[in-house]
């Protein structure tokens, strides 16, 4: 059991930290956005909060969502033009003073690469720093599946990717952020995991956490002391 301000130190002095994508660096969850301009919205968010608190095996509710959704190429790019995801306040302003820090930021995601890396972009995150689930199609466009090799696709994928980033980089303290059940379950490997709770609140994430914030401004706030 780590002290708050040691997690604060922890924070303050990571080479690397990796922010989950959906309802904590964007204030939606791809998905369900997805689901809502492919009209199955209350389908799909319902087995959405089913699978973030940890109810069913990530791998069978992506599966069973997709299949729902059945998203073409084009209706991914239709959404990413029309309905872009909106960054949550104060990330960009986080990541950018982690950067300046010399701190390595990752994106690790089980949503989807092509939402992901349009994110990425915007936060100035190279792509060979972002970990997501691909989508396939088609030749024509038509949806084909997803790539289930990528870790991402699994439960406990993201604390794979962690081991992952430690084993490639040799990184000595990487923290996590996240809403949801899966990022928790990332420390470890992760050093520290630090619960958001700004978008959504899962009540688990929150009884369990050893540090919950609601906004990135008490990160930001650490950084300065």
């Amino acid at each position: 059991m780590v002290s708050h301000s040691g997690l604060r130190n922890l924070f303050c002095s990571a080479d690397a930290v990796c922010f989950d994508v959906d309802s904590t660096v964007i204030q939606e969850e791809g998905i369900d956005e997805l689901a809502k301009f492919c009209g199955v919205e209350d389908a799909v968010s319902e087995m959405t909060r089913q699978a973030m608190g940890g109810a069913v095996p990530f791998k069978a509710a992506l599966t069973e969502r997709l299949a729902l959704i059945q998203p073409s190429r084009e209706q991914v790019q239709r959404l990413l033009a029309e309905h872009p995801p909106h960054l949550t306040p104060g990330i960009r302003e986080l990541v950018s003073r982690l950067q300046e820090r010399n701190v390595q930021v990752f994106l690790i995601s089980g949503g989807f690469r092509s939402i992901v890396e349009h994110v990425a972009s915007k936060l100035n995150i190279p792509s060979t720093n972002v970990f997501a689930n691909r989508l396939k199609f088609y030749f024509n466009g038509e949806y084909a599946g997803f790539d289930e090799t990528q870790p991402t696709a699994e439960s406990g994928g993201k604390g794979k990717v962690i081991k992952f980033l430690k084993e490639k980089f040799h990184f000595k303290k990487i923290i996590i952020v996240g809403d949801g059940a899966t990022d928790m379950e990332a420390c470890p490997p992760a050093d520290a995991f630090i619960g958001f709770g700004g978008n959504v609140i899962r009540q688990q994430v929150k009884d369990n956490a050893e540090w919950y914030i609601t906004d990135f401004v008490e990160l930001l706030g650490a950084l300065e002391e």
